[in-house]
């Protein structure tokens, strides 16, 4: 309806850090983090970091869109690959999955702090997530919630790591999908991964809070609040969605005025065409059609109050099973390529 849905939490490419460290001796990504951003020899699979100055974000060289570049390189399918590989050579976040979440946090923060780079992570297991939809489930209550967090603090440790956390899941408490019952304990546990994260040396946290596409900030700022915005770096915005940069600046900046003037980041992974305006109006988020790859990533934004522009939903991997797709977080080869393309 008005979130995110299908943000597809736990695609592929989870990987141990054994895994990822061998990744990244197998494509000779420097230890300095390759700020000039060179590519390897003509022809080449390899994955390479962007300069550093403008882009402080870690790129997995073993991702999924990685994997799909080495994949068509090798098929002799040149073209492709070089569409896939605008996905493949800029940071997008990874979603923790609750399965081993101390492992993969620490995996991914060793791995990027390996090239002094920072992990970029999404937590996205709230109870009762996503409402019944595409991306259904969640820890199954709130002390499982609370060991997961913690879990996930352990692994990232003193390392940075930025986290963008629980899309949809204020917003939800905000537009009626959430049931009322299970609004006070939502709350209790924003608050309490607010804290446990700030509480690490290295760590920004910016909790999510909805698009510019679906209501008033003066609906959503109080409940900010009381999910611990006071303490979190700020907010994040357009999470798996399509506004544009333009109109999601005036979004965040709307409501950063009303929530004491924190700072936000926009997810410009998919917004470079703006939003789909055909088909059913209730299924707009869902895999449209004719949407293009946003600005990439950096901190070099066009605004004080804009701390990043991120790609936290990472392109190419399906919002649902709708319009043709398969499910929530698989990678879909035809619309990366559109995405690409577009």
């Amino acid at each position: 309806m008005y979130g995110t849905r299908g943000v597809g939490a736990f695609a592929g490419g989870r990987t141990s850090a054994v895994v990822l460290g061998a990744a990244l001796l197998l494509t000779g990504c420097s230890s300095d983090g390759d700020d000039k951003g060179d590519k390897g020899g003509e022809g080449s699979a390899a994955i390479t970091q962007q300069p550093k100055e403008a882009d402080p974000y870690w790129v997995n060289p073993d991702g999924v869109a990685a994997r799909k570049v080495a994949e068509l390189t090798e098929d002799g399918r040149k073209k492709e690959a070089d569409r896939i590989r605008r996905i493949a050579e800029q940071p997008v976040a990874e979603w923790i999955s609750p399965e081993n979440a101390e492992e993969q946090a620490r995996g991914f923060t060793e791995a990027a702090d390996e090239v002094g780079r920072t992990a970029l992570l999404v937590l996205y297991n709230i109870p009762h997530r996503d409402c019944g939809q595409y991306s259904q489930g969640g820890a199954a209550d709130g002390n499982a919630y609370r060991a997961f967090v913690d879990a996930v603090a352990r692994g990232i440790g003193d390392r940075p790591a930025t986290v963008i956390l629980e899309p949809d899941a204020v917003l939800h408490l905000v537009d009626g999908c959430t049931p009322q019952q299970f609004h006070e304990e939502r709350y209790d546990l924003l608050q309490g991964a607010v804290a446990t994260l700030k509480g690490l040396k290295n760590t920004k946290v910016y909790l999510d809070a909805g698009n510019a596409g679906w209501g008033n900030p003066d609906q959503i700022f109080d409940p900010l609040k009381r999910a611990g915005i006071d303490r979190a770096d700020g907010f994040a915005v357009n999470v798996s969605n399509f506004y544009s940069t333009e109109d999601s600046i005036a979004y965040g900046k709307e409501l950063s005025a009303k929530v004491g003037g924190k700072h936000f980041v926009i997810d410009t992974s998919r917004n470079g065409n703006g939003p789909y305006t055909g088909g059913d109006a209730d299924e707009r988020w869902c895999n449209p059609p004719g949407r293009a790859l946003g600005e990439t990533p950096t901190v070099k934004t066009a605004d004080p109050l804009v701390d990043a522009y991120l790609w936290v939903k990472r392109p190419g991997e399906s919002d649902g099973e709708c319009k043709g797709g398969p499910k929530a977080g698989e990678w879909w080869p035809k619309y990366a390529l559109d995405l690409a393309r577009g």
